[in-house]
């Protein structure tokens, strides 16, 4: 069982959570873990990279002149990779990098991210966060007062806008709905803040 403090805005602790690992699948699975963040980034590759071959270029495919008797050199049509304007030789093709993983494997996988966050005390609960309109400067003095200063993957229960603008122009700060969370984006941020019904809410999921 792990305690979870439950901080208001200022950073005071006002009430507390008893998480059970068995809610997150009892352990971190290290090996789903990696599929799911090899997958992260290899859906993040653009993959338009591209070239064009010799069958691709505009010219003729007639030799340039006859084999022998003219002091050249030989060489064959104006689309060989030798000559200006000719084709790529083994050119790049745009290519689709995409994985995928079954949805009960992806949600285990975020479940293991997340306790290994609770296991490595890298995890903050804040009781609420609600902002009357975006300010930047609200938003930083609540990370002030939780002492995050690294990469912070803030969670919220459902997306609020007003949230999201107040964050956004905070260095390597992301604010993410329960509903989007995955295992990528948690393993690419030092530091988690959950509202208290974000974490109840993962927590309800995952049973």
């Amino acid at each position: 069982m792990i305690k979870l403090a439950v901080y208001n805005r200022e950073g005071k602790e006002v009430d507390s959570l008893k998480v059970n690992k068995d809610s997150l699948g009892g352990k971190v699975r290290y090996a789903l873990l990696k599929q799911a963040i090899v997958m992260y980034h290899a859906n993040k590759r653009v993959g338009t990279a591209a070239g064009k071959g010799r069958s691709e270029v505009e010219g003729s495919t007639r030799k340039l002149f006859k084999q022998k008797g003219t002091g050249n050199a030989r060489v064959g049509n104006a689309r060989t990779g030798k000559r200006v304007g000719g084709g790529v030789t083994f050119a790049k093709k745009a290519r689709d990098f995409s994985k995928d993983m079954p949805k009960k494997q992806r949600r285990l996988a975020r479940d293991s991210a997340v306790l290994a966050k609770l296991l490595s005390e890298n995890v903050v609960v804040v009781d609420e966060l609600k902002f009357d309109k975006p300010r930047t400067k609200d938003f930083a003095a609540i990370l002030n007062n939780f002492k995050i200063d690294r990469s912070c993957l803030v969670t919220l229960k459902e997306r609020d806008e007003n949230v999201f603008k107040s964050a956004r122009n905070i260095y390597k700060v992301d604010v993410m709905p329960v509903s989007e969370l995955n295992a990528g984006d948690i393993c690419n941020h030092k530091k988690m803040l959950f509202t208290k019904d974000a974490i109840l809410s993962v927590l309800d999921k995952s049973e």
